[in-house]
């Protein structure tokens, strides 16, 4: 069985009305409070007047929300909540599902698919989630196609029809039926919104986005992760003038085509960022891949994490607690394709970052499949499983070990021995990875940590763990307190500064 971590106490209602009252931005995506006098219901940072306590109601998700005849308040726009954080914790079934719900499965597959990937019959899927989120997996990919048709509607310019499909809905009429539903408004009426926002004038061409976080966001630190890792031909960082941010750009393999994310640091004076969200692009070739990508981008970055339960734990430990201070909202970056990220850390054994960056270039340009069109320093998708199991390698210049290593995880990921996706058990995929011939701990850890999104890794021996503690002139602690967020005090110690 996978190892289990602690979960916070069910929150009573009370508290979840003082949290309304405060407007308490730390629980948007975690409930939704309903208004039975208005018919509305809001995440609990809604600016609005505050309802009475009696006419308050409130649900676990917005399915549930939607499901008992509520509709969605046009200020704070609930739909666009952060996730929940408790769906990166929880590796039982419930949060598996969410995971795989999240990525579009039910939309592409059927409940049926989803069952079939949890390892669990339908009906055992369906009643587990309607007990704990107030909906099943119809409702609650229902829900999600309804934020996702809000996006495209008010963001680009796609016939109704196309958004319509585009969106996961099977047939017009239902697309209609729950916009009606959903936002009160018909999918036009959306559309004429006077502050919609449009690819050609809102920034490059595209899906413009904003992609809600909760709390801190630690930018600077997440971008310099990824641009020390950036792979030539699938991922950029671009400099921007002085005034603003960086870009993050890659491309992404979708289930419908392909596509290219495009990420802006916030400005770190402020001057451009006035919310709690990073501004996105997405350039689809098949608008239906829009959700896909939305959660992979989300995944990336770490943006549905919780940084006020991750600075509590870790801030209580004396060895940590500066440099929780130093960096709030710290985060964990997951991966936007999890084979990727597993051949990527085969690949970094035992080099330096950028030696590993390097050579996974050289895979990527002698291996990966090239783009209809290049777009600026993106010319390559990453190459596919089914194409590395079966190539020689012998550009890469590695020892024939290691590039057996290579093959084999491959093999295992291309007939599906190994999955890495959010419904997997992570235990079980640990130990499938550690069977196979050339990987460790600490390569299975690490693609345990940002492939499969797990909070709670702690990589023993890490040079960099190794250094963090050098820095603040200590020694090896005892990582159990740490739980469940031992991913973010592992870059916590990542970051510590050389000079401490």
């Amino acid at each position: 069985m996978e190892r289990t971590t602690d979960h916070p106490p069910p929150l009573d209602d009370d508290t979840r009305y003082q949290a309304v009252t405060s407007r308490d931005a730390r629980f948007d995506g975690v409930f939704y409070l309903a208004v039975v006098t208005t018919g509305i219901y809001c995440r609990p940072s809604c600016p609005a007047v505050t309802p009475k306590r009696a006419n308050v109601r409130f649900y676990p998700s917005a399915a549930a929300a939607q499901r008992a005849g509520f509709r969605a308040c046009r200020r704070c726009r609930p739909d666009a909540a952060p996730g929940s954080p408790e769906w990166n914790v929880r590796a039982d079934l419930v949060g598996r599902a969410m995971r795989l719900i999240g990525d579009g499965v039910v939309d592409r597959e059927g409940v049926a698919g989803l069952a079939a990937r949890l390892g669990y019959s339908s009906r055992q899927v369906h009643r587990q989630l309607t007990e704990e989120l107030g909906a099943g997996p119809v409702a609650l990919a229902r829900a999600q196609r309804a934020h996702t048709a809000r996006v495209l509607l008010q963001t680009t310019d796609l016939p109704v029809t196309e958004i319509a499909f585009a969106a996961g809905f099977a047939s017009v009429r239902q697309f209609n039926d729950t916009i009606r539903a959903v936002h009160a408004r018909t999918p036009s009426e959306l559309r004429a919104r006077p502050d919609r926002r449009r690819g050609t004038d809102a920034g490059p061409a595209g899906v413009p986005l904003r992609l809600a976080h909760r709390g801190p966001y630690a930018a600077r630190e997440v971008f310099d992760f990824l641009q020390r890792r950036a792979i030539a031909g699938i991922e950029e960082v671009l400099a921007t003038p002085a005034s603003r941010g960086r870009v993050y750009r890659r491309t992404l393999r979708l289930p419908y085509g392909t596509g290219i994310a495009e990420v802006h640091e916030p400005d770190p004076a402020g001057a451009r960022h006035h919310g709690d969200w990073l501004d996105c692009w997405l350039h689809l070739t098949d608008p239906r891949d829009t959700a896909a990508a939305v959660q992979r981008v989300r995944r990336l970055f770490d943006l549905d994490a919780d940084p006020f339960a991750v600075a509590e734990r870790l801030g209580a430990d004396p060895l940590l607690r500066p440099l929780v201070e130093a960096r709030p909202g710290l985060r964990s970056p997951g991966a936007a394709d999890g084979d990727e990220l597993a051949v990527r850390a085969v690949l970094g054994q035992q080099i330096s970052v950028p030696a590993a960056a390097r050579l996974a270039g050289t895979l990527v340009a002698a291996y990966g499949k090239p783009l209809a069109a290049p777009d600026g320093g993106l010319t390559h998708l990453f190459p596919d499983a089914a194409t590395l199991a079966s190539a020689d390698l012998a550009e890469l210049g590695m020892p024939d070990s290691r590039r057996r290593t290579l093959r084999t995880l491959a093999t295992a990921l291309a007939d599906g021995t190994v999955r890495l996706d959010g419904g997997v058990d992570r235990d079980e995929t640990e130990r499938a990875l550690l069977g196979l011939p050339g990987i460790g701990p600490w390569t299975a850890g690490y693609i345990r940590m940002r492939a499969l999104g797990d909070p709670d890794v702690f990589l023993q021996g890490d040079a960099g763990v190794r250094h963090g503690l050098a820095a603040l002139h200590a020694t090896p602690a005892d990582t159990d307190a740490w739980r469940p967020w031992r991913s973010y005090a592992l870059h916590h110690l990542w970051n510590a500064p050389k000079d401490s």
